[in-house]
């Protein structure tokens, strides 16, 4: 367990000042006793410390990502960082750490082709050779309905973990696949664990608005106001005499910290959906934190909340430890997240060219990260879990490994330009991407792609959140295409004026921003259409200066409100997800045509084409000059 929180041994020697302490607290739980007899004072509880072991967002990224950079020992690093196999390790090396509960905060499924192929059976298989205690779905498990979900828990479900499927805001409707006439629902609104005799409540909540508008749950299936949802079960819980509550939440960190503040009684927040890296990570390269580890806020009635989350695709393993008083309530949290990477590293030569790091310089590099660097724990993968992912890695490593180009230079993942957290850390070339007026290289390209595959059309338009990673300059094959779209989608043909043209931009900025989100999914990119954005601004005035660009000459000329453009997007924001009402009402009246093209193959054909891909001239990026929600202009 070294860089990792080691409790106190429970044989240490007690000094006379603790001593003292238990003597007091006896004294004080006997007078607490007979206050209550007499109706003077709340009851006391058993003084209680927790450790909850948590990932989140690991969204079927399975494999390690070789290549990583990050600084180590003041040094630029290459490392394999992440692999569940090293996440079943980890959770097995502390496995001994008293009252541990052992969490996983939702999106399992979707992004690689083990997803793909397997629609969450592997991921199923992978979580159950670390017998989570407890995991609240995403809102990518709704991607390919609730039947294929329940088919992905039917395998959750399958040995000994009895993992706890917990969601108190989703009701699916009885005779449906997730709450079968007669049967066991599959999720429940919570569950009680029983942790050194204590009764600890663990309550579950999806994201409501952004499943059903980007996802695909069955319409019957209810997704209820997260807050009231919470509340009430809470409330079940304490009538039962449950006084520690932990929610695990797949709301984002944002909304973590704001559910906290609407909440009585809630005790800790485990999260997921914001891929939130907490802590200071700066030492090591990483610059992107969103916030303290633990983020330590108040409840309702005034008391700790603890918060944590644990990053993205199995790159980090968090530990909170939280300590409750004889009241009941939190009198302390600690722990951190960890990075997890291998024991294999690669620095740069004199002439620039990385090289293996070996003998003695990898010998001491190994023993000062022991030593020195608790935010990196390098961890041999599990031996068990590893043949189980090589069961299934074996039939998809032929179709995986076909060649497909090269990228000239790193394309970048951003979202939202100047959102807080840079979704490209690790990959060279993208430090500041989340800062730049530009925003997200790689759904540009994405968005070109469509261009370039749908003849007819004057312009492409995407949704940031459908493009999962960067990219790396590098050779890249099938597995990196259906890496960075691995959803099932096709590719509409729309008839759209001008004018509803800059309605659907408004509608993806105003989906998440209208809302006080800041996952930002459904912000629009776009080739040959260009504009200004000011999200200071409010709906209906925050696109200015759009153009087109023509398919022929290149020039850009000013949008003409009430000339036809054909529009090609993916069908999912095309029938009005993500909150594109525009687009669905056109879709609705029939002002489509399918191409049947699979978006993932139209990138596939544009880099076969092309050979090689790399960022597009400045000047054909969709964001040329944007505001922030605080009135800063990007560079």
């Amino acid at each position: 367990m070294d860089g990792l929180f080691n409790p106190l041994p429970d044989d240490q020697p007690m000094t006379t000042p603790a001593i003292r302490h238990l003597t007091l607290t006896a004294a004080l739980l006997a007078l607490g006793g007979s206050l209550a007899a007499c109706g003077g004072s709340e009851p006391s509880f058993k003084p209680l410390e927790l450790n909850i072991a948590h990932i989140n967002d690991h969204h079927s990224q399975l494999d390690a990502f070789p290549a990583s950079e990050l600084t180590l020992d003041g040094v630029p690093t290459q490392v394999e960082l992440g692999g569940f196999a090293r996440q079943t390790a980890l959770f097995k090396s502390v496995a001994g750490t008293k009252n541990l509960l052992k969490i996983h905060a939702g999106d399992a499924n979707t992004g690689t082709l083990y997803y793909t192929f397997f629609k969450g059976k592997v991921d199923a298989q992978m979580m159950n050779t670390i017998c989570f205690d407890a995991f609240t779905p995403g809102n990518h498990e709704f991607d390919d309905g609730d039947s294929v979900l329940k088919g992905f828990l039917d395998e959750l479900a399958t040995g000994t973990c009895k993992t706890s499927v917990i969601s108190s805001n989703v009701v699916p409707a009885t005779g449906t696949a997730l709450a079968p006439t007669g049967g066991t629902p599959y999720l429940k609104p919570w569950a009680i664990k029983e942790i050194d005799g204590v009764k600890v409540g663990l309550i579950g909540l999806t994201i409501a608005s952004k499943t059903t508008n980007s996802s695909r749950p069955l319409a019957t299936t209810a997704f209820k106001d997260e807050v009231a949802s919470a509340q009430q079960a809470i409330d079940d819980l304490k009538a039962q005499g449950v006084r520690h509550i932990v929610a695990i939440t797949h709301l984002g960190y944002n909304a973590d910290k704001a559910l906290a503040a609407q909440l009585t009684d809630v005790d800790v927040i485990i999260g997921g959906d914001s891929h939130s890296l907490l802590g200071d990570f700066k030492a090591v390269g990483l610059s992107s934190s969103s916030g303290a580890y633990p983020t330590v806020v108040t409840n309702k009635n005034g008391e700790t909340v603890c918060i944590g989350q644990a990053w993205e695709y199995s790159k980090a393993f968090g530990l909170m430890n939280v300590a409750f008083n004889e009241a009941g309530a939190v009198n302390s949290c600690g722990g951190k997240a960890t990075l997890v990477i291998g024991d294999q590293f690669k620095r740069k030569d004199a002439a620039g060219a990385w090289q293996t790091v070996s003998g003695t310089e990898r010998t001491t590099l190994l023993a000062n990260l022991a030593a020195n660097q608790p935010l990196v724990k390098v961890v041999t993968p599990d031996a068990t879990a590893a043949a189980t992912l090589k069961t299934y890695s074996d039939q998809v490593a032929a179709e995986r490994a076909k060649p497909i180009g090269t990228t000239t230079q790193a394309l970048c993942l951003v979202r939202t330009p100047g959102e807080p957290t840079n979704r490209s850390s690790g990959t060279a070339g993208c430090e500041t991407a989340n800062a730049l007026a530009q925003g997200s290289d790689m759904a540009q390209v994405v968005a070109e792609s469509f261009l370039y595959a749908a003849k007819r059309a004057d312009l492409a338009l995407q949704n940031g959140g459908g493009v999962r990673v960067p990219l790396a300059a590098k050779a890249l094959s099938m597995n990196d295409a259906f890496t960075v779209l691995p959803f099932t989608n096709v590719l509409l043909e729309m008839e759209l004026t001008g004018a509803e043209v800059v309605a659907a931009l408004e509608d993806g900025v105003g989906n998440y921003l209208d809302k006080g989100e800041t996952s930002g999914g459904s912000h629009p990119y776009a080739a040959g259409l260009r504009w200004d954005l000011d999200m200071s601004k409010p709906k209906g005035q925050r696109f200015g200066n759009v153009q087109v660009r023509h398919k022929s000459s290149g020039a850009w000329t000013a949008i003409n409100p009430t000339q036809t453009y054909v529009v090609v997007t993916n069908d999912f924001i095309a029938s009005g997800k993500d909150g594109y009402t525009t687009l669905g009402n056109a879709y609705n009246a029939g002002r489509y045509v399918n191409t049947y093209l699979l978006y993932t193959q139209s990138f596939v054909d544009y880099v076969l084409a092309k050979g090689s891909i790399g960022r597009p001239a400045r000047a054909d990026y969709s964001h040329q000059r944007v505001t922030t929600a605080a009135g800063a202009q990007l560079p």
